[in-house]
């Protein structure tokens, strides 16, 4: 009989169970409920809610809006955002993890106090936590995505780099150490560790799980980059890793020759997500 274990240390992060609390409790209220880009990166956790009466927006839609209740998830969001909702009279139901929210004051701190300087964010273009994070900078700051865009820096000026809190440990520590050997005798260089620790220790414990299994299923929404890095350490560790959104994307084809199924995913993944992945692997193999 094949063995079935779901990962103890998956799924959600303190910061998106706060954001889907507060999202719950506002819909008990019984009244509309908005929110500002998906609550969080996983499709099935996002219609879940919506058929609870939660609606998502984006921030075209949230000019327009007037009067409104509308729930900041935990990404946060940049100024010019509670500055609209002021002037649209909108309730901000504000779900911004603290761990996020600690990242933006520091950021706005150092960018009030040394705009000569280069403040650099170690995170993805266009991302919803990022765009918070530039926009304490008025939109100033320098994204680099990976280790080859730190190369175009301008070594002469002062650096002070932060990172987005879900990005890799490992790859922050080589953006450091190459600022390091190229930083101008003459300007400063200044590195701060914002890497969530929740998300960070996640990699050495999912690349232990996946090592115990036959096959692993990753689950998570495809939009989640948490998600994405902790898949790749799953493959790397056990190429017989598969990532999947739903049930639906199961291939009972990989089953075969297995004796351990390890179900694990993204801070962005549902408990309940992973159980109905399991039970749906139970039911198939008690109809084998």
């Amino acid at each position: 009989m094949i063995q079935i274990e779901i990962d103890s240390g998956s799924g959600f992060c303190f910061g998106v169970t706060t954001a889907i609390q507060k999202a719950q409790e506002e819909l008990e209220k019984g009244e509309t409920l908005y929110c500002l880009g998906d609550i969080v990166h996983n499709g099935m956790e996002v219609k879940r809610l919506h058929e609870q009466g939660l609606e998502t927006i984006t921030h075209q839609e949230l000019q327009n809006l007037h009067n409104a209740k509308v729930l900041l998830r935990a990404h946060g969001e940049p100024p010019e955002t509670y500055a609209l909702a002021k002037k649209n009279n909108i309730e901000i139901i504000d779900a911004t993890c603290p761990v996020v929210l600690a990242l933006q004051r520091r950021i706005k701190k150092q960018f009030d106090t040394h705009q000569d300087a280069q403040i650099v964010i170690f995170g993805k273009n266009g991302h919803a936590e990022v765009l918070g994070l530039v926009g304490q900078t008025q939109n100033k700051a320098i994204i680099i995505e990976n280790f080859e865009d730190v190369k175009q820096l301008d070594f002469s000026r002062d650096i002070y780099l932060y990172s987005q809190t879900t990005k890799s440990l490992d790859e922050f520590h080589r953006i450091i150490s190459y600022i390091q050997n190229h930083i101008a005798a003459t300007a400063s260089f200044r590195s701060f560790d914002t890497i969530c620790r929740q998300v960070a220790n996640r990699m050495p414990n999912i690349a232990n799980f996946a090592s115990k299994h036959d096959l692993i299923l990753f689950v998570s929404g495809r939009k989640s980059s948490n998600g994405r890095v902790l898949y790749m350490e799953c493959k790397r560790v056990n190429p017989n890793s598969y990532q999947i959104e739903d049930v639906d994307e199961i291939d009972f084809n990989w089953l075969q020759g297995v004796q351990t199924i390890g179900i694990c995913g993204a801070t962005s993944t549902p408990k309940w997500l992973m159980e109905k992945c399991r039970d749906h692997i139970l039911a198939h193999l008690q109809d084998c």
